[in-house]
């Protein structure tokens, strides 16, 4: 039995920073509207011929870069994403021919928020029962183009950005060591409260004018019930993740959860008793970038020292599903 354990990571942001500024040119928002309900400052967003699958392969090339390994290295891909190239087929097979590299097999994940944690937690299962020795895990995601940038969708807007980090996993036999335990949830009563209603298979036809003429092919987010649930879900399971492993906060060197909201991380690190510097955050630079969020948190961590060898760190997500998930990684 192996463990699965890290062995690089990388991120991509587009050159474009998009301030709260420049949203005030697009629609009825201030600048203190926005830092005081989310703590966003600025976000990044794609320019023209950046794709999911190209910032994913970005990404993916500097957390190669930093494991030692070339492309041909890896076995599998799995790549997470709530906005892919196209409707079909998923991110990870374009991803390939960005990186030159074909004929291994390639799974995109749909968790939205959660789709990281999920990714994390499918490639050590995958590695851990000897079917994989190397896995590319990669969450990417273009907002931007899908936003309704206007006073009518600024709610939802003003949140997001554009952005992707990567993480190459391989087995360890230190059973000491890598993803030690994961925990992945999910309630589908509540879909209704944060979704991107169309274009679907739901409806008939497929996509109409009617759609784009009522909005419904904008996300949508009850904001305050997304709040209630998160700060409730994110406590619940990483206190699961410690409790199987016998470890306690005291015992975590860093949690990283999914940059969803400022507001939602302060209360999740007051209900764990953590000091600030303890759970980390970059919101304020790059907004909310779903399935990207963990790994650029991640690779920042790395890169600023935060995270050395033997630290205890702990993944938490929380999205639309709703889902929710935790991963605990000895570094």
């Amino acid at each position: 039995m192996y463990n699965s354990k890290v062995i690089g990571v990388g991120k991509y942001l587009p050159e474009q920073v998009v301030t709260n500024f420049d949203l005030m040119k697009m629609m009825e928002t201030s600048d203190e509207w926005i830092k005081e309900r989310t703590g966003i400052v600025e976000r990044r967003f794609a320019g023209e011929g950046e794709t999911t699958s190209l910032m994913g392969a970005e990404a993916s090339k500097e957390a190669l870069k930093m494991a030692g390994l070339q492309p041909e290295d890896v076995d599998f891909i799995i790549f997470a994403t709530l906005s892919p190239d196209y409707y079909f087929p998923g991110s990870g097979c374009p991803m390939q021919t960005h990186l030159g590299l074909t004929g291994i097999g390639a799974l995109d994940i749909r968790n939205q928020c959660s789709g990281f944690v999920y990714g994390m937690a499918t490639a050590d299962q995958f590695i851990k029962t000897g079917m994989y020795q190397t896995i590319l895990l990669v969450g990417a995601e273009v907002h931007s183009r899908g936003l309704n940038l206007s006073t009518e969708g600024r709610d939802v807007a003003v949140i997001f950005g554009d952005g992707a980090g990567a993480v190459v996993l391989t087995a360890t036999e230190d059973e000491n060591k890598g993803v030690l335990t994961s925990h992945l949830h999910a309630d589908g009563r509540h879909v209704e409260k944060l979704w991107l209603e169309n274009p679907g298979s739901a409806s008939n036809p497929y996509v109409s004018k009617e759609m784009i003429d009522n909005g419904s092919v904008y996300p949508y987010m009850n904001g305050r019930y997304v709040f209630k649930h998160a700060v409730t879900k994110f406590p619940e399971v990483i206190h699961e993740a410690l409790q199987k492993t016998g470890y306690s906060t005291d015992d975590v060197d860093m949690v990283i959860p999914h940059q969803a909201n400022e507001r939602i991380t302060e209360a999740v690190q007051q209900r764990l008793g953590l000091p600030r510097e303890k759970v980390f955050r970059n919101i304020h630079k790059y907004g909310n970038t779903t399935a990207a969020s963990i790994p650029i948190a991640l690779s920042e961590c790395v890169e600023d020292g935060r995270i050395k060898q033997d630290s205890l760190v702990c993944l938490a997500s929380f999205g639309s599903g709703f889902t929710w998930a935790s991963s605990l990684i000895r570094w």
